[in-house]
């Protein structure tokens, strides 16, 4: 079993990407970005990617990345969380990313992708659980025809991989296709139609086991972020009943409201270790499936309570539109829908595990 605790070089990385946020998605810029037609935060993304070398850190060395794992990305996810950062990272660094691993062909855009200089995303709905059916579009001689939904971040992508109904995903250039904003609960990760209509197509691997190890990478790290929206809602909800006083004492000093906390602080470290677990299972490629799996049964319900809970807690100042809170609330509640709900990975562990209902 592997130490599942932060090494010296993870906090370090850690440290150095909530500075960057810090200067790049203070919750203004991050409110008014939502509010704009331009949700992303280009700028960061490329401090992210490029300026940090963050793009690769799931690609080899041999093949254009920086040779790192699951564990480190999953830091670097675990303070996009806690930002609510609207770049593509988690779409294009490791779905994207993950998809072309295991493409034969894929090694061009592979290492774009890794550079940070282009943008991917797989054109597969954010709602679809590892393992699960997913649409296809037809193939035509070279030619891809066919309307895909529910993709995240397909308006910023550079290249798109579109898994068709010959077994072969393709990347294509975005202005090749249609893409058309679709109404999202999560301002900071919008969705979008794609329309292909005779859009030219380039087999790079099989769609099958490329898009089972995309998803599955992606349910696995995105219970890091939904770890880090968590922190978030903890830690500024005790900051704030610290300072807040009703009838001249601290509002965190009632006993009921400690309690809501603790068994809130309890929720929050053992999401820490399931997303941990994910993290490492994915790095090492010991007990994937099951570890995947269990952390995202249990991720989803732990971080919209605590987005919840700081709702409630802050009162009727979290109620407002300028506060951060219902930003992470939303992003917590798209999240809990992204890469298979909870419900579906308990179905799916029963499986692996053989407890299957009676």
């Amino acid at each position: 079993m592997s130490d599942l605790l932060y090494s010296e070089e993870e906090e370090a990385l850690r440290a150095a990407v909530r500075d960057l946020l810090t200067d790049h998605c203070d919750t203004t810029s991050v409110l008014a970005r939502a509010e704009s037609d331009a949700p992303h935060d280009l700028a960061a993304w490329k401090a992210l990617a490029d300026g940090m070398g963050l793009a690769g850190l799931l690609v080899p060395e041999a093949r254009g990345g920086q040779g790192a794992t699951h564990r480190e990305a999953a830091v670097v996810l675990e303070e996009l969380g806690r930002a609510v950062a609207p770049v593509p990272y988690l779409t294009s660094a490791v779905v994207a990313t993950e998809a072309l691993l295991n493409c034969a062909d894929g090694e061009g855009p592979l290492a774009d992708l890794a550079s940070g200089r282009v943008i991917g995303a797989l054109a597969v709905g954010l709602h679809t659980a590892p393992g699960t059916a997913y649409a296809t579009v037809r193939a035509d001689g070279g030619a891809l025809h066919g309307e895909l939904t529910g993709i995240a971040d397909a308006a910023v992508a550079d290249v798109l991989l579109v898994p068709a109904d010959d077994g072969g995903p393709g990347p294509l250039t975005a202005d090749e296709v249609t893409v058309t904003p679709q109404t999202s609960l999560d301002l900071t990760r919008p969705l979008a139609r794609v329309t292909l209509d005779a859009a030219p197509g380039r087999r790079v691997g099989d769609a099958e086991p490329a898009v089972r190890r995309a998803l599955r990478a992606g349910a696995g790290l995105l219970a890091s972020e939904q770890l880090g929206v968590a922190e978030w809602a903890l830690t500024e909800t005790v900051r704030y009943l610290k300072d807040r006083k009703q009838f001249n004492r601290p509002v965190g000093g009632f006993q009921a409201i400690k309690h809501r906390l603790a068994q809130l602080w309890l929720e929050v470290v053992n999401l820490r270790a399931a997303a941990r677990a994910a993290a490492d299972a994915l790095a090492t490629g010991e007990d994937t499936d099951v570890s995947v799996t269990v952390a995202q049964a249990y991720a989803a319900p732990v971080a919209v309570r605590a987005a919840e809970e700081a709702l409630q807690l802050h009162a009727g100042i979290g109620m407002t539109w300028e506060h951060p809170v219902h930003l992470r609330l939303k992003r917590a509640k798209a999240d809990s829908i992204a890469y298979g709900t909870a419900g579906a990975h308990r179905e799916a562990l029963a499986e692996l595990v053989d407890l299957r209902a009676p």
